[in-house]
């Protein structure tokens, strides 16, 4: 970006603690309200019991990199924070069963799961796969009380899974696209000197979603930002990404914005560092498995900016926790959301004095509880979680951040923090409760 943009980046990173601080004042509240959070106890009625949960997500294929690092990350987290690392002191067990990136082989896999035993499920990659879960598990409930499942969804970000198509079962503990797009868009509108940006997305749902909501939020905020061009490509197919990024070069374009993810984003990005592109790139999903290193393999450092719930150099407890996964696994530990998922389990289990699913779920609904950055809300109405967003910029470690990523000298660093408060939307959830 140029002179004026770099120097508000700049005091946007020195005012994002401030914002930070004060959207989780207002959660600290409510929390307060409620008692404050739940002590640790390993010695309880619920002490050494067993939590199964089924980890259901792509375990081949081209998207089995991310995959396995989410079971890795809900797996190890699951370790952690077992026995007096939650307020329940149950034992959390998880395994990881690979439905191939495909709705039906997760139907396939929930009955597996189901006749096997497991009562908690959790998904993150699809959201094609998301709703189809979320159905199954809804019929199933209503068929099989007694057996009845809870599904925790830490990445499949389709608003419709919390408005038009939301389940009394369903909790989603990552903020969706449209809370995601609002964050950016905002920050796009401080930027005066960004006119024109390029839409550039996976033809499917999530992609198609990315799009729509960037033309519908930055519509909202009246921005001056206008779209040269919107393609859709299709999903982890695109062999060579050189030509999409020579028309980006064409348009004019002053940034790109894209939903891309795993192999699609390092191909994304491999070719842009070909082309010489290095226009400003917006996304969600830089930090996933393999992208920070094809970032780092750049002669002069990119210019891409993360959207998300996280950065590279969380504070404490995660700080510790990222430092032990990369000395057992050699990759970062990203998928955060774990840790949140796994403490509402063990908050709602202690405090209803049980493990059953069915008066689990009815616990975690509107259930304010702390997360892996401060206090965070499961909203009743639609049991979307109330998180804020990072925009994080991609930079050369320094004294203030100095964990690089995927070990390069490299990391996020955020430059605004959005709480959830500011970047939520109404909702269009018309829940059926048992």
């Amino acid at each position: 970006m140029n002179q004026r943009t770099q120097e508000m980046t700049v005091r946007l990173r020195r005012r994002w603690l401030v914002g930070r601080r004060h959207g989780l004042k207002v959660l600290c509240i409510g929390l307060a309200l409620q008692g404050g959070a739940a002590p640790v106890m390993a010695d309880g009625p619920l002490a050494g019991k067993t939590v199964r949960i089924a980890f259901i997500d792509p375990l081949s294929g081209p998207l089995a990199d991310v995959g396995r690092n989410g079971l890795r990350s809900w797996q190890f987290m699951a370790e952690r924070k077992s026995g007096a690392g939650n307020a329940a002191g149950v034992r959390f067990l998880v395994a990881g069963f690979d439905n191939k990136g495909s709705p039906q082989e997760s139907l396939n896999v929930l009955k597996v799961v189901i006749d096997q035993g497991f009562r908690y499920i959790v998904q993150g990659n699809s959201s094609g796969a998301a709703a189809a879960l979320s159905d199954a598990v809804t019929r199933h409930n209503a068929q099989q009380p007694d057996k009845a499942v809870v599904f925790i969804n830490y990445a499949a970000m389709d608003p419709a899974l919390t408005n038009e198509k939301c389940s009394f079962w369903h909790f989603r503990i990552d903020a969706d696209t449209s809370m995601k797009m609002r964050a950016l868009t905002r920050f796009l509108k401080q930027q005066p000197d960004l006119k024109k940006v390029y839409l550039l997305n996976q033809n499917y749902a999530h992609g198609q979603q990315v799009a729509l909501y960037f033309r519908q939020e930055i519509a909202r905020q009246q921005a001056d930002v206008t779209v040269v061009d919107d393609v859709l490509h299709a999903p982890f197919q695109v062999e060579d990404f050189r030509p999409y990024v020579q028309r980006i070069k064409e348009s004019g374009a002053q940034a790109v914005i894209t939903g891309n993810w795993g192999v699609d984003m390092r191909r994304l990005v491999q070719a842009m560092q070909e082309e010489g592109v290095n226009l400003p790139l917006f996304a969600y999903y830089p930090n996933l498995k393999g992208t920070p290193t094809a970032l780092a393999r750049a002669p002069s450092t990119m210019s891409v900016y993360q959207i998300a719930y996280s950065h590279t150099n969380q504070e404490a407890p995660m700080d510790e926790f990222a430092s032990a996964f990369r000395k057992r696994y050699g990759e970062d530990l990203v998928v955060l959301a774990s840790y949140d998922g796994l403490e509402m389990l063990g908050q709602a289990m202690q405090r209803i004095g049980s493990t059953d699913a069915a008066r689990v779920a009815a616990r975690l609904s509107g259930m304010i509880f702390q997360g892996f950055n401060g206090p965070v809300q499961m909203r009743a109405d639609d049991h979307q979680l109330q998180k804020g967003v990072y925009i994080s910029r991609w930079q050369k470690v320094d004294a203030a951040f100095p964990q690089g990523a995927e070990g390069t000298d490299h990391t996020f660093v955020p430059v605004q923090f959005l709480p959830g408060s500011e970047i939520t939307g109404s909702s269009r959830c018309h829940m059926q409760r048992p």
